[in-house]
This record gives C-alpha cells, structure tokens and sequence, in this order.
C-alpha cells in the first residue's frame, strides 16, 4: 500500500478529527483546490473516497462538503480497485 500512497502523492496519514471517517487515520491527494481521493486507514484495510472540501487545510478538521466511497477494502491487486484511483488522476 505504501507504493500506492507514494505513487499518487498522498500526504501522510493524519487522525480524523471531525469523525467524519470514525476518528481513523486518513491520508489525501488534490484533485484540483476542493476535490479531494482520501484513503481512510481501517485497522488493516483501506477505503478509497472522493471527496470536496473548501480547502485543503479543512481535511480531518471539517465535515466535507461532499463524499463518496469509491472503493471499500482497497487491494491494488485488482484491476477494479487501480481503475477507481487512475480514473480521477491520469
């Protein structure tokens, strides 16, 4: 996983601070200045979601305008679950 995250420039995991992701840890990548992929750390397992956020500094600390669960239980290995991050980056 931590080929993924580094591949695609997510920043590193940060604690949830507004429960919007149950108080777990969460690590994001820009889209563009509100839009937002965020992984959400689970135990072990990741969920991927898009998201909007006024600002980026809002990520962890405000509710999000927007949220979308893309893919639960993320697993590079499967084709599906790669598509749902290169659909929005490449």
């Amino acid at each position: 996983m931590e080929n993924v995250l580094k591949y695609y420039e997510f920043s590193l995991f940060i604690k949830d601070e507004c429960n919007t992701f149950s108080g777990n840890e969460i690590a994001f990548t820009e889209l563009n200045s509100t839009h937002f992929l965020i992984f959400e750390k689970k135990g072990d397992s990741y969920n991927l979601y898009v998201s909007r956020y006024s600002h980026k500094n809002e990520i962890g600390v405000k509710p999000p305008e927007i949220l979308e669960l893309l893919v639960e239980n993320y697993n590079k290995s499967i084709p599906e679950h790669r598509k749902a991050i290169k659909q929005y980056l490449n």
